[in-house]
């Protein structure tokens, strides 16, 4: 990741999105040459120079205090996904040449955490890395994503999935939002690992394959994602609708758990428990664990 270019095209983005208005500036006359707000108004706002402001935008961030970043998240009104941003930005100008950023999270659990999953019984859940990859799940989660387990590649990843995988649109109803949503996380995600070059190879192979994720990715737009409500219409049962939680894992650094539920009696309930169903009958988490026992999942 080139680290001046992702803080200078990050703050110029922030900075075009609000108008004088909402920043609470009296709008001088004549035209404005720059949508949003100029790096002076910006550089009022947050108590700087024009000149250190500047300096900042243009992406040298290295020495500058959580005090200044603060002061310049609250000017650009940034969101809490958006603040941590950039101080993971800074985070990383101020590392220098040589990387000193935790090492990227490994490819596999504690068999502590895989017994953690498979004690979840009526829920769906899943570890994942932030690389977007489904490292381990309990048997609703594998039934869950089934779809992106029709091929061989291992470990499954979201990002491919939705954005290479023609059958995301099916499973996702509002595609567009889960799409979103994804690049979302995945920057934050990029942002506090900057040196994973997994994840960064993973940002560039759906840069170069899709014009929708690059066109995603151009906006610079970050998301916390810990708890909410999601669509899915599985093949096997038709939709469901359920809230997840989203867990970080001390003890397995980089991989969080993700936990779907359904609200207690309703049709999602029911469709998740014939969901375990299907799973069983068919041996969908042995499926996925191994692509080679089964030459392709069935759909009832």
């Amino acid at each position: 990741m080139d680290n001046l270019n992702e803080v200078r095209e990050f703050l110029i983005s922030r900075r075009a999105r609000i108008s004088p208005e909402q920043a609470g500036i009296e709008p001088s006359g004549g035209r404005r040459r720059v949508p949003g707000l100029r790096r002076d108004e910006v550089a009022r706002l947050a108590g700087l120079s024009v000149e250190y402001y500047t300096r900042i935008e243009r992406g040298n961030l290295t020495g500058v205090s959580d005090g200044v970043l603060d002061a310049i998240s609250r000017a650009l009104n940034l969101d809490r996904a958006e603040h941590d941003h950039l101080h993971d930005l800074a985070r990383t100008a101020n590392l220098g040449a040589r990387p000193r950023s935790p090492k990227p999270p490994a490819h596999s659990l504690r068999p502590a955490t895989q017994h953690l999953l498979d004690s979840i019984t009526g829920a769906a859940a899943f570890v994942g890395n932030n690389r977007m990859d489904i490292v381990a799940a309990n048997e609703l989660g594998f039934a869950l994503y089934s779809e992106m387990y029709r091929t061989n590649a291992r470990p499954a990843n979201h990002s491919r999935f939705i954005f290479l995988d023609p059958r995301a649109r099916d499973l996702y109803p509002d595609w567009d939002r889960a799409a979103n949503v994804n690049v979302q996380i995945l920057r934050r995600d990029a942002g506090r690992s900057p040196f994973d070059k997994e994840l960064s190879d993973l940002v560039g192979e759906l840069s170069v394959r899709s014009e929708e994720f690059r066109t995603l990715w151009g906006s610079h737009d970050v998301r916390r994602h810990y708890s909410g409500a999601k669509q899915f219409h599985h093949p096997a049962v038709g939709l469901l609708e359920l809230t997840y939680h989203v867990m970080e894992l001390e003890d397995d650094p980089g991989h969080t758990l993700t936990v779907y539920t359904p609200a207690p009696g309703s049709p999602s309930a029911q469709g998740m428990h014939l969901l375990a169903t299907w799973a069983a009958t068919e041996h969908i988490a042995e499926i996925a664990r191994d692509p080679h026992t089964r030459q392709h999942i069935p759909v009832d």
